[in-house]
């Protein structure tokens, strides 16, 4: 049997979809737990810190850590969107195609696009801010390849699951309030 050997089929008729392989490993647990813990660190900022420093500052300062804080919120909140699709697929949570359609919505933009680009009063707002905008670059950058390298294709498989996707959009809007819809 030419082509075959003990661990199986070896002529490429056994397909390992990447993505669901991707989605039950370590790798991926890792950036799901650093991505939902930047989303809480973000909230907790923004919600307590951040608003006492953003009272202390002035126009046009102030316009600025507005716009910051809307732009980082907006970025958070995509990026969990697309992690918790990928491993509510893999848990069985979502079928491939609910997935897929879902996905879809969410706008994860070209590594270097405007979205990423440095504001030009940057140096004006509060350091943890600038740090929170930093890490979710750096996440924004790591998912963007991760999806290009997966591919919309490449959705994990199902595979059962004890944690909900709607319990996570719910600690989601409730972490940003009512208005993250």
């Amino acid at each position: 049997m030419a082509g075959k050997s003990k661990s199986g089929d070896r002529d490429g008729n056994v397909t390992v979809s990447f993505g669901a392989k991707f989605a039950r490993s370590e790798q991926f647990k890792t950036v799901f737990r650093e991505g939902m813990a930047l989303v809480e660190a973000a909230a907790t900022y923004l919600d307590g810190d951040g608003r006492k420093e953003a009272r202390k500052l002035r126009p046009p300062h102030s316009l600025a850590y507005a716009t910051e804080s809307m732009r980082l919120t907006t970025r958070l909140m995509q990026l969990a969107s697309w992690l918790l699709i990928r491993r509510a697929v893999c848990e069985g949570e979502l079928t491939p195609e609910q997935a897929k359609a879902e996905q879809s919505k969410i706008k994860l933009p070209v590594i270097g696009a405007e979205q990423s680009a440095v504001p030009r009063d940057f140096g004006s707002l509060p350091p943890r801010l600038r740090e929170l905008i930093g890490q979710s670059i750096k996440l924004q950058e790591r998912v963007i390849r991760l999806d290009q390298m997966l591919g919309t294709e490449a959705m994990p498989q199902a595979g059962g699951g004890d944690h909900p996707l709607k319990t996570q959009l719910s600690r989601l809007r409730s972490a940003f309030g009512k208005d993250a819809e």
